[in-house]
């Protein structure tokens, strides 16, 4: 049976014990009802994960002894940077939550000319803290001993003018195909439009930038889809998904 893992923003060492947060708390007593003794795995972001035994349960609070970390990453050797409009309802979280299981390094959400989504002030601070709450639990189910930064929510000409990377790719339903003998990079910013796609005057600033426009295929993709398609090429080609 697999072992639960749970995110904790907590110091971890081995021979410390440490009472959980709320979240992974309640988790383990209501919802998984475990018992002491026990074990779990925890991680805090900043590497590895530590085998943990429960040695206390109430209510609202789990105490566990952290055992000795286990080095083990699955971080992938390629950096994707993800830069993508805010989309509506759900979709914004289904693309946080598959893309961190895709290894992306970073994702920022961004307002362009076509969002239609509009968040300011505390709504988009409350946004931001639950995109990253998504991003710790895809953490915890997929594996990752690191988590993503989901950065606040920026503009379009912000995120071309702060971003780096050794490739720069903008999505682009009538671009070509990129390169195929490309030299392979060790950093990827991929920028994605909303629903109608990123305006003629965005798409031409991103080239101006440095991105090469990229097209997928002959399909036009949804916005929750695109991100997703060109992660997993751009993993299997760079990264460490394997290819057919």
């Amino acid at each position: 049976m697999r072992i639960p893992r749970f995110y904790t923003a907590q110091q971890l060492a081995c021979g410390n014990s440490i009472a959980l947060e709320a979240g992974p708390s309640q988790h383990i007593a209501r919802a998984l009802r475990m018992q002491a003794g026990a074990e779990v795995l925890l991680f805090n972001g900043r590497g590895g994960q530590y085998p943990a035994v429960l040695t206390e349960l109430g209510k609202k609070q789990v105490t566990v002894t952290v055992g000795e970390q286990l080095p083990e990453e699955v971080e992938s050797p390629l950096e994707i940077n993800l830069g993508i409009a805010v989309s509506r309802g759900e979709r914004m979280d289904w693309v946080i939550q598959k893309a961190t299981e895709l290894g992306v390094s970073s994702v920022t959400p961004l307002f362009t000319e076509r969002t239609e989504v509009k968040l300011r002030g505390e709504r988009a601070d409350k946004k931001t803290h639950h995109w990253q709450k998504i991003a710790i639990s895809a953490c915890e189910q997929c594996g990752r001993n690191r988590l993503p930064d989901i950065a606040g929510l920026s503009d379009l000409s912000a995120w071309l003018s702060n971003t780096t990377a050794d490739l720069k790719l903008v999505l682009h339903h009538r671009a070509s195909p990129v390169d195929p003998s490309a030299t392979p990079p060790a950093s990827i910013a991929l920028l994605i439009g909303p629903e109608g796609g990123l305006s003629a005057p965005e798409v031409h600033a991103a080239e101006l930038a440095g991105y090469q426009s990229l097209r997928l295929g002959p399909r036009v993709l949804r916005t929750e889809t695109a991100p997703l398609a060109a992660l997993a090429i751009l993993q299997a080609k760079w990264g460490d998904m394997a290819g057919l």
